[in-house]
């Protein structure tokens, strides 16, 4: 199964669904999570079912903040666990890796005072099952030097959940702002991490 998680910060332009609609055209992948849409549950199922994608499960975004998605073609079997403002998880019965995984799209919080709120609700989702567990999204942590204690602790979320960073290809940042070499600022927030039994 081909899956794609999309930081798409905000899908209210006509702009950025046409590209969206392009890029997915281009990957075709069956299973795609959306995190920071920014935008209502209504307008996001629309969207959705522009691009192709008869099922999806939607989360409201709180203003202009947050927002999440996981939408799926048809024929990709999926059953819904749980979801709030920061997750949505789900049980993939995948014929082409001949069992159920798991899939959590998760997105932290982007300020530092509701990070912990963000780690206890990651490892709330921890339940100790012999699933094949995924997650994938935006942490908000790691990329530019931080501070070593806030580290250390999304490193024992992880360690907490059995979960491991399972790496990249390509560039090691995924978000970047600023054009000049004294204020540009490279971050890898995206992330994906999974079980031992993955």
């Amino acid at each position: 199964m081909k899956l794609l998680s999309w930081n798409a910060r905000g899908l209210g332009s006509p702009r950025a669904v046409r590209r969206l609609r392009c890029i997915l055209r281009l990957q075709n992948p069956q299973m795609v999570f959306f995190m920071k849409t920014k935008i209502c549950k209504s307008r996001m199922e629309r969207i959705r079912h522009r691009c192709g994608y008869v099922n999806g499960i939607e989360v409201d975004s709180e203003g202009t903040r947050g927002g999440l998605c996981l939408a799926w073609k048809w024929g990709v079997n999926v059953t819904l666990r749980q979801f709030f403002k920061r997750h949505i998880d789900v049980v993939i019965d995948d014929d082409e890796a001949k069992g159920k995984w798991r899939f959590t799209g998760f997105y932290g919080s982007p300020y530092e005072r509701n990070r912990n709120n963000s780690w206890e609700e990651l490892r709330s989702l921890y339940t100790g099952e012999r699933f094949h567990w995924f997650v994938c999204g935006d942490f908000n942590e790691g990329g530019v030097p931080r501070d070593e204690r806030r580290m250390e602790v999304f490193r024992e979320v992880l360690a907490d959940c059995g979960l491991m960073d399972m790496g990249f290809s390509g560039r090691w940042f995924k978000w970047e702002r600023g054009n000049l070499p004294e204020t540009n600022i490279r971050e890898r927030l995206d992330r994906e991490v999974a079980n031992e039994d993955w």
